[in-house]
């Protein structure tokens, strides 16, 4: 497929409310970065983070291109901030999940949109991810606050349901933004807090909440696609 083609085939099926969304939401960041200073790499993983998330959304594969770049800026963001949890989920878990999301996708693509092919858990899989979610958080709580991390909790929390987030995210189902739903709003919190603080991540914070909007949105349009 010729790259001109690709392009069109990743830009097909956008709404209006989509697209004026999206702009709003990146002249906010632009102004944040002028206004405030922000940090750079924080203004560059918002911007990634965010197309990530919206054509992850649209179930475009392209969205791991802007994966992969943003999870380097974070990487990075974590690293200077002590958040040793998020900075190592990162690097052992999101970068090569989102090499192997490329290929998983690739195979289960529709032919006519380009979109990904969606899927829903059964209910023995829906009880079997509650269990491990809430141990796996437990667990991580724990290790984190051993090694005094800063916010060892919701770190925690965010970090071991990431790794159930990606996991479904690269598997194509919709429960993936009930995930996204929680790790969103309490990493929301957790970089809030730090904003207070003084870490100049403004951007990050901005980044965060626009996910949790984002969870909200695309869990119902899935949904919709689902129930058809």
């Amino acid at each position: 497929m010729k790259i001109t083609e690709f392009v069109k085939k990743e830009l097909r099926g956008w709404t209006s409310a989509e697209i004026t969304g999206l702009s709003v939401v990146l002249v906010i960041i632009f102004i944040n970065a002028f206004v405030l200073k922000d940090s750079p790499a924080a203004i560059i993983n918002a911007i990634c983070g965010i197309l990530y998330t919206i054509i992850a959304g649209k179930g475009k594969i392209s969205c791991y291109l802007f994966g992969l770049t943003g999870s380097g800026c974070y990487i990075y963001l974590s690293f200077l901030n002590a958040l040793w949890g998020n900075m190592l989920l990162y690097l052992l878990y999101y970068i090569p999940m989102q090499i192997l999301g490329i290929f998983r996708w690739k195979k289960h693509l529709k032919k006519d949109s380009g979109e990904i092919i969606k899927i829903r858990l059964n209910n023995k899989q829906r009880l079997m991810l509650g269990i491990i979610g809430i141990g796996g958080s437990l667990i991580s709580g724990m290790i984190l606050y051993y090694f005094n991390d800063k916010s060892p909790i919701i770190d925690g929390i965010t970090t071991f349901l990431s790794i159930l987030g990606m996991y479904l995210t690269v598997r194509r189902a919709i429960e993936q933004w009930i995930v996204w739903m929680i790790v969103n709003g309490l990493s929301f919190v957790m970089w809030f807090n730090l904003v207070i603080h003084g870490t100049k991540a403004y951007s990050t914070v901005l980044m965060w909440g626009v996910y949790f909007i984002l969870a909200i949105y695309f869990y119902r349009q899935w949904k919709k696609e689902l129930i058809k």
